[in-house]
């Protein structure tokens, strides 16, 4: 099949909020707790920041590690970078993700504002301001071979998904409801013109809805 664009873990709420307003440094997610909706990932054996022995087995435990299966280069918007807005006022933060980003792929950072690329750990970030097929011809050439990871938020997947680019999605939907924020969708049946679906409910209280291309 090639190269393809993938949706990995990304997780909503039940009315389909990937993170809540009011969006900060101390609060990536707004107000969305991040231990609700990422908990059936943080539980599982293989979670990569597990610092004890231990963790569940099975489903959840399988897409955790297919995370980082095959993947060469990854895609973001600016809000998964940081909290930032317009231009760049600190060019020596360098995101959320600390000294030792858990990507280890270049990571294409989709930005209206330029600033020059840089390398923490193996992962080095890109600033791009481009349609997303222009995006995303960049992040494969530089997966040399390997799937491209589009790692949100849910803005950046929507518009990579009405321009026809995204060939395979999972999306964990966690019980928990927002109200508002940054919207996947309404329901994803709004898919279904696109995408088959197989909706798989999980021991952990997530439901997987697992898309790929018609």
């Amino acid at each position: 099949m090639g190269q393809l664009l993938r949706v990995q873990n990304f997780n909503v709420s039940r009315d389909g909020f990937g993170a809540g307003e009011n969006q900060s440094l101390e609060r990536p997610f707004g107000d969305a707790d991040p231990g609700e909706m990422f908990s059936w990932a943080g539980a599982t054996a293989s979670w990569p920041m597990r610092t004890d022995p231990g963790g569940s087995r099975g489903l959840d435990d399988y897409l955790t590690r297919d995370y980082a299966r095959n993947i060469g280069a990854e895609i973001m918007g600016r809000n998964k970078f940081g909290p930032q807005r317009g231009p760049w006022e600190n060019l020596d933060w360098r995101g959320w993700w600390g000294d030792e980003p858990p990507f280890r792929t270049p990571v294409f950072v989709m930005t209206h504002h330029l600033r020059p690329s840089f390398t923490l750990g193996d992962t080095t970030f890109h600033f791009v301001d481009d349609d997303p097929a222009a995006v995303l011809e960049r992040a494969k050439e530089a997966a040399d071979g390997k799937d491209v990871r589009l790692g949100g938020g849910a803005a950046t997947i929507r518009e990579f998904l009405d321009a026809g680019l995204v060939d395979t999605l999972h999306v964990a939907v966690s019980r928990t409801e927002l109200g508002s924020g940054s919207r996947l969708w309404k329901s994803p049946d709004e898919l279904l013109d696109r995408y088959h679906l197989d909706v798989v409910p999980s021991p952990s209280g997530v439901t997987h809805h697992l898309f790929w291309r018609r």
